[in-house]
């Protein structure tokens, strides 16, 4: 043994190689925590000190390689000055630059996933070898920085600067024999040849039939390219970069500047010019805002995974209604291998529920992601039929029908007939009370919500809705289904509209409002895409549908009347009583007209005006910043109030829903972290100055008292 750490070893091999083993004590994966990597100096310096080493092998005794580096100990790192992060990352790079400089070959034998800094870490060696189940990547652009530890360095030198900046700023997770295809990677085995393989690479490298200083040196200089081909390939990316990334997200277009800046010099200078980049990213609001998503997004699937381990996989599942919705979940279960059935009382209905199957999974055969077979073996896993006749084996059942409380209320109590006793019953609904539709259930302790956001095979979230009698069994079983659907389900407790839509209605609460004081809703819609929405709240709606729009309101009126109901007629109402129903029938807030590939596509409709106008109470002229505030307080208010509710667990959970439900801007952190950003005070003076909009903008004495005491949401 020449080290022994608790998280690196290195062991003396009996060909006078030494092989540098990964294997974190205590954890199922390695990552390059500050701990690590000080053991890492020690190993590498135990290394040099033996003269009788031939070469290295370094390699991982977990099923991944190293994932990165510990993202846990980014906001407390970032907190400090750019000059101490600048340091910091100096001073890895020297030690891996100790590493690249060993007097003898190197070899990274790379057994599974390697990302960001454990990419870094194999890019110090003279040759990879990759199991054909590997991948490598550096995804540091998508948590708002850019590689810090000679990813942007030597990367380039290797596979080019075209497809170095392809995978840096994309964050791209690389395929083997992409890899090997690129240059990245010298050769892939299959995982019980890797260890054999790498070492044969040692060997030939010491016998002088492979050139290990060439490699060397080509990682260690400027990049070959002259002033035409560095204009073009820099350039060109930087533009196309910027122009995909969008404005909130610089993390890309900074790394091309830092490959652009550094490619002209030998390593060091490069590395300088790396870390100094890095730093001045790791001290932006977004890169603190990706990063709190990132451990957010953590905790969500900590805390379903603890649900996963209390109950058995769903092995056959049911759809109760097909049409859009019922195929869009039929498909969702059978293309992540899922058996269902889809259940509906006609037969044109049944086929229209196929439709929507066959056209998400034709739409993956066009774009080459799926095979015919493949798309037949899903096909395949969607059972339709008109009868219950096999219900009875049936482990969970997704109610989908129309949103009408007397409707389910009446198929659900027909469905608990036709189901095993311990069958999990689950509605899909919006809006309506999982607690009222309960009651005349025998066992209500199998029933819970299962809301899927539309369409269902793009939106990540599932809330799963916590009924007053449901019971853990139930609910942990849903949770299982919703992830092997593929999707991310957060556990809520049963109120008018759940989380999710009862967050929504303020936020479109504000709009109406907004509308009423005389704002043109196309100048809102452009403010909050500005903000960084996907889509302004008059498209959001078109797309919603006026109709489920409207009753959605009534719904969440109804359930809290102190600040979401409106006397006298909406903006919403008058788009409904006109027939205007949004996207579905082609006019809304706007009008829509197909484009080449069938979709969708606004245009302004100045017919609009005259039916809003006669709701305009006043004209007021409004900033920019104004109309952030008169959208978002409500938004962030309602948000507070359902955490105080406990209708969720935590704030990381309330901020995921957020932004896997409605598409809140992840560079904002969510609600919840958009009110820390600002400081608690601050936004509770903000809404006090908005205070007589109406009850949407009032305080809870809860989150005045946070504010007086100096708290925030997240620690």
């Amino acid at each position: 043994m020449i080290y022994q750490g608790k998280a690196i070893q290195v062991h003396a091999l009996s060909d006078g190689n030494a092989e540098l083993i990964f294997d974190r004590e205590g954890q199922a994966i390695n990552v390059l925590s500050t701990d690590t990597i000080k053991e890492l100096g020690e190993a590498v310096k135990a290394i040099q000190a033996k003269s009788d080493i031939k070469g290295l092998l370094m390699s991982s005794a977990k099923e991944a390689f190293i994932v990165g580096a510990d993202i846990t100990e980014f906001h407390g790192i970032f907190g400090e000055t750019e000059e101490f992060l600048t340091d910091m990352n100096l001073q890895v790079h020297e030690l891996f630059n100790s590493i690249e400089d060993l007097p003898f070959p190197t070899v990274t034998a790379i057994n599974g996933l390697a990302l960001g800094g454990g990419c870094e870490m194999l890019l110090t060696t003279d040759f990879r070898v990759m199991a054909d189940t590997a991948k490598i990547g550096l995804p540091e652009t998508k948590l708002g920085i850019i590689p810090g530890w000679g990813g942007g360095v030597r990367l380039p030198r290797l596979i080019g600067a075209d497809n170095a900046i392809e995978w840096i700023a994309g964050g791209t997770e690389n395929r083997a024999d992409v890899a090997l295809k690129m240059g990245a990677a010298d050769a892939v085995v299959s995982n019980d040849k890797l260890r054999d393989t790498a070492l044969d690479l040692l060997t030939e490298a010491q016998a002088g039939n492979l050139d290990w200083q060439a490699r060397r040196e080509q990682k260690k200089a400027p990049l070959k390219l002259n002033p035409i081909e560095s204009m073009m390939v820099f350039e060109t990316a930087k533009g196309f970069v910027a122009g995909k990334a969008g404005p909130h997200y610089p993390a890309p277009v900074e790394a091309i500047k830092a490959i652009q800046k550094g490619a002209t010099a030998k390593r060091e200078k490069a590395q300088l010019v790396e870390a100094k980049t890095f730093a001045k990213m790791a001290r932006t609001d977004v890169c603190f805002n990706l990063v709190g998503l990132f451990l957010n997004d953590q905790l969500v699937k900590k805390k379903a995974a603890a649900y996963e381990k209390q109950v058995n996989p769903v092995k056959k599942a049911a759809v109760l209604g097909a049409g859009i919705m019922g195929g869009g979940v039929a498909y969702q279960s059978a293309s992540k291998g899922t058996p269902i059935m889809m259940k509906d009382i006609n037969e044109e209905a049944l086929q229209l529920g196929l439709k929507e199957a066959n056209k998400l999974l034709g739409g993956q055969l066009k774009r080459k992601r799926i095979t015919a077979a493949q798309m037949a073996e899903t096909l395949g896993r969607i059972r339709p039929t008109l009868s219950y006749g096999d219900f009875k084996d049936v482990e969970l059942t997704v109610e989908a029908v129309v949103e009408n409380a007397k409707v389910k209320a009446s198929v659900l109590a027909e469905l608990e007939d036709q189901v095993a006793d311990d069958a999990i019953i689950a509605s899909n609904t919006s809006t309506i009370s999982i607690n009222s539709l309960a009651k005349n259930l025998k066992r209500p302790e199998n029933f819970c919500g299962m809301h899927f956001f539309n369409p269902v095979h793009r939106m990540p979230l599932v809330e799963v809705i916590r009924g007053e009698k449901s019971s853990e069994t139930a609910i942990a079983a849903t949770v299982t289904y919703a992830k092997q659907m593929g999707k991310t389900p957060i556990v809520v407790n049963d109120c008018p509209g759940f989380l999710v839509n009862r967050i929504l209605f303020p936020y479109f609460g504000g709009f109406i409002g907004l509308v009423e004081q005389g704002a043109d809703f196309r100048r809102v819609d452009k403010v909050m895409e500005k903000f960084g929405w996907p889509m302004g709240p008059a498209y959001l709606l078109d797309v919603v549908g006026l109709d489920t729009a409207v009753h959605a309101n009534e719904v969440m009126a109804e359930g809290f009347p102190d600040r979401m109901k409106r006397e006298g007629k909406t903006v919403l109402n008058a788009m409904y009583d006109a027939g205007r129903l949004g996207q579905k029938n082609a006019t809304g807030f706007y009008k829509y007209e197909e484009d080449r590939k069938g979709k969708p596509q606004k245009v302004n409709d100045e017919t609009t005006d005259a039916l809003i106008q006669p709701l305009v109470k006043a004209n007021e002229e409004l900033t920019d910043e104004q109309i952030i505030a008169r959208m978002m307080v409500p938004l962030c208010l309602e948000t507070v109030r359902c955490l105080e509710d406990n209708i969720v667990g935590t704030p990381a959970e309330a901020d995921m829903a957020l932004i896997y439900g409605i598409g809140f801007p992840p560079f904002r952190g969510g609600a919840l972290r958009y009110i820390d950003a600002m400081g608690v005070q601050a936004f509770v003076d903000l809404a006090d100055s908005l205070a007589d909009l109406g009850p949407l903008y009032a305080v809870t004495d809860k989150l005045r008292a946070k504010a007086a005491n100096n708290e925030s949401f997240y620690s």
